[in-house]
C-alpha cells in the first residue's frame, strides 16, 4: 500500500472513532459507554409511566425507610426503583401528624411531619398554570408545579439527583390547623372565603398570603432527605450579585472556568462535571436562581451536587435565558453519558417523555403546554452548545468519559 493510500486510511478511521464518539450509535455498534447509555435510557422509558394505585405489598418495611435506603453518595434514587409510584402516592396520602413554619430561606413553605415520623416541605400554589412571571429570570414566587416536573425530569435525564416530589391537596381547616404549631396558626386568615396563610421567611408578608380555593390548597411535597446524610452548603461558582448594575466575574471573564478549575473542590472529582449537568438541568427547566447548591457533608468533593429547590423553574416559557448555560460554553466539556442521554431525548422528544411522566401526579396537568414546547426548543440549544464546543475544542476535550459509582454505606 502507497503511503498516501496509507494516510488517507489512517485519517478515515480517525474520523469515525470522532463520529464515534461525537454520536450515539444504536445498540448494536459504537462504543462500549453508549451501549450501556442505550440500555439505561430504555430502562428509563420502560419505568416512565407511574401506576396510581401502587402499593408497597411485597415488604413489612415503610415508605419512608425504603426510599432512605435509596440515597447514596452519587443518587438519591437509583435507577432501577419499582417501589417509586407507591412511595410518591404515600407522599401524597399520608396523614399529617404535625405542621409547622418552613425551614430558614427567601420563600413561603411550611415544614410538614407526615405518618411515621416523615419530614417533608410543602410548598403552596401561588399561579395558575398558564400564568407568565415577567421580569427577571429569578423573579416571582415558587412554583410548587415546577419542583413536580423538575424532579421527573430529573429521572428523565439520567441524573438522579433530586429528592422525591409529587404533588398533594391539603384541606388547610382539618389536615393543617389542628396539628400546627402556634407559629404557623399565627399567620392563617381569611379572605372572602377563602383560607390562608403567610408563614414565616425572609419575603413572608400579611399583605401576600397563599390561599386556598376555599379549605382546600394545592401544593408540592418534597421528601426530606435522611438525617443521617447531613448537607454542605456551597455558593455557586456562576452564581448572580442579584445587585443592579453589579456583573459577577463570569459575566464579563470569558475565561473565568480556568479560574474554576483550580479551586477545590472543582480542581479534581466530579463537582466540576455536576455544576455542567446542573447548568443543563436549569436551562431545561428555566431556573437563574441557583445561587448556592447542597452537597453532602464531608465528601471529600466526590458527592452530587444535589438538585434541591427548583421552583424558580417554568415561569416563562418564552424566555431561553443562556447565561444559565455558562458554565457549559466557558468550560465547554461535558459528560459523555449526559450528551449522550440528550441526543436520545432529541430523537425520542423530551416534552413528550415529561408529559407521560407527569400522568402520574395528582396535579395533573402539572405544565401548561408552552413550557412543554420550551423544552424541546431549549434541548436544541443545548445540542447546538455542545457541537460549538466539540467544533473548537475537539470531541476528546469536550466529551469526557466520568461515571463514578460510589457504594451505598
Amino acid at each position: 500500500m502507497k503511503l498516501k493510500q496509507r494516510v488517507v486510511l489512517l485519517v478515515a478511521l480517525l474520523l469515525l472513532l470522532g463520529l464515534g464518539k461525537i454520536f450515539l450509535l444504536d445498540g448494536s455498534e459504537g462504543t462500549a459507554a453508549s451501549r450501556r447509555d442505550l440500555r439505561a435510557f430504555r430502562k428509563m422509558e420502560a419505568g416512565l409511566t407511574l401506576s396510581r394505585t401502587a402499593q408497597l405489598t411485597h415488604t413489612l418495611q415503610s415508605p419512608w425507610e425504603i426510599a432512605s435506603q435509596w440515597v447514596g453518595p452519587r443518587e438519591v434514587y437509583p435507577e432501577e426503583t419499582p417501589e417509586l409510584a407507591a412511595v410518591l402516592t404515600s407522599l401524597s396520602t399520608a396523614r399529617i401528624e404535625r405542621a409547622d413554619v418552613g425551614y430558614k430561606g427567601t420563600q413561603l413553605k411550611a415544614l410538614l411531619v407526615l405518618d411515621g415520623g416523615q419530614k417533608v416541605v410543602f410548598k403552596p400554589k401561588r399561579y395558575n398554570r398558564d400564568y407568565v412571571v415577567e421580569g427577571e429570570p429569578y423573579a416571582g414566587y415558587d412554583r410548587h408545579n415546577a419542583e413536580v416536573a423538575a424532579f421527573h425530569l430529573d429521572r428523565i435525564l439520567g441524573f438522579r439527583r433530586a429528592p422525591l416530589v409529587v404533588g398533594r391537596f391539603v384541606n388547610l381547616l382539618t389536615d393543617i390547623k389542628p396539628v400546627a404549631t402556634d407559629q404557623l396558626l399565627s399567620t392563617f386568615l381569611t379572605q372572602g372565603n377563602n383560607t390562608c396563610f403567610y408563614g414565616k421567611c425572609y419575603y413572608c408578608r400579611e399583605s401576600e398570603p397563599a390561599c386556598g380555593v376555599g379549605e382546600s390548597m394545592e401544593g408540592s411535597v418534597t421528601l426530606w432527605l435522611p438525617d443521617v446524610w447531613p448537607l454542605q452548603k456551597h455558593r455557586h461558582p456562576w452564581g448572580r450579585t442579584y445587585r443592579e448594575g453589579k456583573l459577577a466575574r463570569w459575566e464579563y471573564d470569558e475565561s473565568y472556568c480556568e479560574a474554576v478549575k483550580k479551586m477545590p473542590p472543582y480542581d479534581a472529582g466530579p463537582r466540576l462535571l455536576d455544576v455542567i449537568d446542573t447548568s443543563i438541568f436549569d436551562y431545561l427547566i428555566g431556573n437563574a436562581d441557583r445561587h448556592h447548591y447542597e452537597s453532602f457533608q464531608d465528601d471529600g468533593g466526590a458527592s452530587m451536587l444535589i438538585l434541591l429547590d427548583n421552583a424558580k423553574s417554568f415561569g416563562n416559557a418564552a424566555l431561553d435565558e443562556r447565561s444559565i448555560l455558562a458554565p457549559l460554553y466557558q468550560c465547554c466539556m461535558v459528560r459523555l453519558s449526559t450528551w449522550n442521554r440528550l441526543n436520545l431525548l432529541r430523537s425520542r422528544s423530551l416534552s413528550a417523555a415529561l408529559r407521560q411522566a407527569l400522568t402520574f401526579d395528582p396535579l395533573q396537568p402539572v405544565l401548561a403546554e408552552p413550557h412543554l414546547a420550551a423544552l424541546d426548543r431549549r434541548l436544541a440549544g443545548v445540542i447546538a452548545t455542545v457541537k460549538q464546543c466539540i467544533e473548537s475544542q475537539g470531541p476528546d476535550n469536550t466529551l469526557i468519559e466520568d461515571r463514578i459509582n460510589l457504594p451505598h454505606p
